[in-house]
């Protein structure tokens, strides 16, 4: 499948094209700035877009208001059938955020109910107690998600539901081509209603991809031949900024070893779980690491290790952003243009090295050489065999260990590396060494 070898540009419309942060109801075609996107994002060897909310909400996104409408703030449908368009003509693929685990407060059915109480048709469409009331006064208790009362739980064991989730999803296919979904909070979904959804979305066009969201546990809940194709790998996320900042990469590599490794109790072997250094909901990268020069290296050890790698807008060339406490603007800011630096130069050439490696798109994962600032791990393939390398220290390292072959080029440079007398790894260094058969 196409998403196995990917590279995703994540993108939040609302943020990027600097939309108001409350739904103004005016018509505005904002989301055609992403026009100017496309030839950039190509260029950072991404391959897929994936565009966090767009359609109609009462202020993020992800509280929705209509399915079937883009919200007003970043244009009309035609607007983003064109972006979608510019992405297909570009050889991008597209996938949009689905958020159908809840709705906004402004939702047309929630809205019916709230008018009609008990006499709604649509009354259940949701979890409601006409008997209780909530801190909005509405007259009747409802369950929302994880304790936000503007965000309105659905209820997906009725048929009702699912039958009008699933026609926008077509409705999408047919009006935008889109090549998939991100499930928003995936892992709150029924597995019942992730078997429909799956068995559904295989019918809409062939490779059709669906990505959960999932923040921790066994993965294999949402993931595997009847659910989603693939989940967000949080755990490694944790360890890519934490193993820098601790001195201790023993973390990434023991948790990409847990996950990915040779041993018959590996979790995930096989799988390509989304692997990202940040996003709409976590600090920026650039924010989280004390070290400035582990930035690269970080993105060195993304693009290498087992997943399908993400990047977020703004992070390839090193912006900064804070989660605060209330709000997540500072991780969603509003770009007029795509910037490129040395950074973003890297991060091609890493993205370059992948796509053209089966190893590093396909094969299997071991760790070769771990200490607290360094590691070396094997992805190998029948065909091939690529050694990927990290230094994290401000000191050169001598690593010795049996590379099984006396000489290799890097994937990243072309250039030739003889590992007679052991390989000396510069200060803040990374290689993907492709070994001689």
């Amino acid at each position: 499948m196409w998403f196995e070898e990917a590279t995703v540009y994540q993108i939040y419309p609302l943020g990027l094209c600097g939309a108001p942060a409350d739904n103004d109801g005016v018509t505005a075609p904002r989301i055609l700035r992403l026009l100017d996107w496309v030839e950039h994002i190509k260029r950072t060897g991404a391959d897929t877009v994936l565009l966090n909310p767009v359609f109609d909400s009462d202020r993020h996104g992800y509280d929705t208001r209509d399915y079937t409408r883009v919200d007003p703030r970043l244009g009309t449908n035609g607007d983003l059938a064109q972006v979608c368009r510019a992405c297909h003509d570009a050889g991008l693929r597209v996938m949009l955020d689905g958020v159908f685990n809840h709705v906004g407060r402004g939702f047309w059915a929630f809205r019916d109910v709230q008018e009609k109480k008990w006499d709604s048709p649509y009354q259940d469409w949701f979890h409601i107690d006409f008997g209780g009331n909530t801190d909005r006064n509405d007259g009747f208790w409802y369950e929302c998600w994880e304790g936000h009362s503007e965000l309105v739980k659905l209820n997906l064991h009725n048929p009702a539901v699912v039958e009008h989730q699933f026609q926008a999803i077509r409705g999408w296919v047919e009006q935008f081509g889109i090549d998939g979904l991100r499930l928003d909070v995936a892992y709150c979904l029924p597995i019942d209603y992730l078997r429909q959804l799956r068995a559904f979305t295989d019918t809409l066009k062939p490779d059709f991809v669906l990505l959960g969201e999932a923040l921790g546990g066994d993965y294999n809940q949402w993931m595997g031949p009847d659910k989603c194709h693939s989940v967000t790998n949080y755990d490694c996320f944790k360890g890519l900024w934490s193993s820098f900042n601790d001195r201790n990469l023993f973390e990434i590599g023991h948790s990409l070893a847990r996950q990915y490794g040779p041993e018959p109790w590996t979790l995930y072997k096989g799988a390509h779980l989304l692997s990202f250094a940040d996003n709409h909901d976590v600090t920026r990268l650039a924010s989280k690491l004390t070290e400035p020069r582990h930035i690269p290296l970080a993105y060195a050890i993304l693009m290498g290790m087992p997943g399908t790698p993400a990047l977020y807008y703004g992070s390839e060339w090193g912006i900064k952003g804070e989660k605060g406490a209330c709000s997540d603007d500072e991780l969603r800011p509003a770009l007029e243009q795509p910037e490129w630096n040395d950074l973003t130069d890297w991060i091609a050439k890493l993205a370059a090295a992948r796509r053209n490696s089966p190893a590093l798109c396909n094969g299997s994962y071991r760790n070769v050489l771990l200490t607290n600032r360094q590691i070396i791990f094997e992805r190998k393939t029948e065909g091939e065999r690529v050694l990927v390398a990290v230094n994290a220290d401000g000191e050169a390292y001598v690593a010795h260990f049996d590379a099984g072959c006396g000489l290799a080029w890097d994937l990243i440079t072309g250039e030739q590396h003889d590992f007679g007398g052991g390989s000396e790894l510069p200060p803040y260094s990374a290689y993907y060494w492709k070994m001689e058969r």
